[in-house]
């Protein structure tokens, strides 16, 4: 599958970049903490879920606004902010009814615009959300998160892809660390931290008249499991299902136990296997040296091939990875695509 990209604008000009991904009825995806459309396809595992969910489902994600290929903003994060985003990319697509579904801080947003627009999402899918951001975490645990992403956003990325994905392998650790370091400034991502942290959606969850299903993990180190029963008992008739786990991001651990769980509440038919990307051998041989910085013209001399076929190697591995540039080569690379 190939994403396609477009913007839209907020009424304040803020501009707002957003993907579409698959065909048949729309699923908007809210999503966590921080964003990148292209980084994020670029890395097996996390387009392996946009994939899954884009059989039988036209797929819509978005960037943040300060996040990725999303304009910057004075705005401080707010859940104003992200419901006013969410609303811009929903008008923008002209989706007047659809799926819905939240992951992370994005199930927060997703139940809260839900609650306000009770007639334009079908279904509702939250996973690894919490009602109180006061909860999930000690108060010292909170400052101390702060005062790293803040003070050393490099060592603060490292410890947050150790609460985010513990079970992750070398590589796709190393592509998630990259991932959150190039999706925005550190301010950014304390002050969306923060959000996460503050918000409180207890009062909105009796509003959400949505047939909604809440997905967490059992040992999910950022979440507790607690918040996923608020939740579910807080929203009439949700349905709780538990999976095994520790990690909070979808994509690590049993992806495929969410993938099926989300397409049969939305009445999708099973999968037999989760979709994945591969290249061929001389293929790979290229996109690592473009991994390593090589140009073109490096390319082809490492390889004794002439400037010109360098180019056409890169160019059949951007097309048939879905990629538009370089970067996003060099970050399937690194995040461990073959």
């Amino acid at each position: 599958m190939e994403q396609r990209i477009a913007t839209t604008r907020l009424a304040d000009g803020s501009r707002v970049a957003y993907a579409v991904v698959g065909r048949g009825p729309v699923l908007v995806h809210a999503p966590g903490w921080l964003t990148h459309l292209e980084l994020s396809w670029a890395m097996p595992a996390e387009r392996a879920l946009y994939e899954s969910l884009a059989q039988g489902r036209t797929v819509v994600r978005y960037d943040k606004v300060g996040c990725g290929l999303s304009g910057a903003s004075e705005r401080v994060p707010s859940m104003e902010l992200e419901l006013e985003t969410l609303d811009a990319v929903v008008r923008a697509v002209g989706a007047s009814r659809f799926d819905l579904f939240g992951a992370s801080l994005g199930a927060a947003v997703a139940a809260a615009w839900t609650a306000g627009h009770p007639a334009h999402v079908s279904r509702l899918v939250l996973y690894g959300g919490w009602v109180r951001g006061a909860d999930i975490a000690a108060v010292r645990v909170r400052e101390h998160v702060l005062g790293l992403i803040a003070e050393h956003w490099g060592l603060g990325s490292d410890v947050l892809a150790d609460i985010f994905a513990p079970d992750a392998d070398a590589s796709t650790r190393a592509a998630f660390v990259r991932y959150q370091r190039e999706a925005t400034t550190p301010q950014t991502a304390r002050a969306m931290l923060a959000l996460a942290y503050d918000l409180d959606i207890t009062e909105l969850l009796a509003n959400v008249q949505t047939p909604t299903l809440v997905l967490h993990r059992d040992h999910d180190r950022a979440a507790p499991l607690e918040q996923a029963r608020l939740l579910a008992a807080g929203i009439p008739d949700a349905r709780l299902e538990v999976l095994t786990g520790r990690d909070h991001l979808p994509y690590v651990g049993d992806l495929d136990a969410i993938v099926q769980a989300t397409r049969r509440f939305l009445g999708l038919s099973p999968l037999r296997s989760l979709p994945g990307t591969s290249v061929t051998r001389r293929q790979y041989e290229v996109a690592q040296l473009v991994a390593q910085g090589l140009t073109n013209r490096d390319i082809a001399g490492r390889l004794g091939i002439s400037e010109r076929s360098a180019e056409s190697h890169v160019e059949r591995i951007r097309v048939r990875l879905g990629f538009r540039s370089r970067s996003q080569i060099a970050a399937w690379v690194v995040a461990g695509g073959r």
